[in-house]
């Protein structure tokens, strides 16, 4: 089974950090961009950051400067580090990945998902 798991969520307050971390597993034959997504209260997901398998990365502009996207694409795993965080990041957060599995109809791309993990960001 294909999947990917996350870690690192949790409650920080204001100018603090965190790290998520978000592995992917299963039969996977290569994993293109991987990337996190966060959804607010009653907001719709949108992108946080993404990065390639080169290397190239992409970032919302509210997070610009203060979140850190990096991957090991020998490990296919995905992090991302949180520093000065605000009270309007609190949100669950996906893992995100274009990859392409091995399946038994041969190779076929697939969008994978995380559980989500809740970060929540209060005094």
């Amino acid at each position: 089974q294909v999947q990917l798991v996350e870690s690192g969520g949790g409650l920080v307050q204001p100018g603090g950090s965190l790290r998520l971390s978000c592995a992917a597993s299963g039969s996977i034959f290569s994993i293109n961009a991987m990337g996190y997504y966060r959804q607010a209260p009653g907001k719709e997901r949108e992108l946080v950051a993404t990065i390639t398998s080169g290397g190239s990365t992409n970032y919302a502009d509210s997070v610009k400067g203060r979140f850190t996207i990096s991957r090991d694409n020998t490990k296919n795993t995905v992090h991302l580090q949180m520093n000065s965080l605000k009270l309007e990041d609190t949100a669950i957060y996906y893992c995100n990945a274009a990859a392409v599995v091995n399946s038994t109809v041969g190779y076929r791309a697939r969008e994978l998902w995380g559980q989500g993990t809740l970060v929540t960001v209060s005094s």
